[in-house]
């Protein structure tokens, strides 16, 4: 996890999983509304690249709200992605 404070104020964070080598997957990243715009989310995803292998691919499911922006910084869809909606 990594967290951004500005004065003791929450402003942004990124929780993530990974194996160090393959894959890391970011499971949430936020930056508050009134910090957007700044830069802060993409160094959020250079810190997740520092701390995975070089070769590790980054990985999310972005919220609708999001969808354009991480392809504007140069993320690429990918197609095989599969949801379970509901119990087995």
């Amino acid at each position: 996890m990594i967290i951004v404070w500005d004065n003791g104020r929450l402003v942004g964070m990124a929780r993530c999983m990974t194996d160090f080598v393959y894959v890391t997957y970011l499971a949430d990243i936020a930056v508050d509304d009134c910090y957007q715009r700044q830069g802060i989310g993409k160094q959020l995803i250079r810190e997740i690249q520092k701390n995975s292998d070089f070769n590790a691919k980054i990985i999310l499911t972005a919220v609708p709200q999001a969808v354009d922006y991480y392809g504007h910084i140069g993320f690429a869809a990918h197609p095989s992605v599969w949801i379970l909606n509901r119990p087995l």
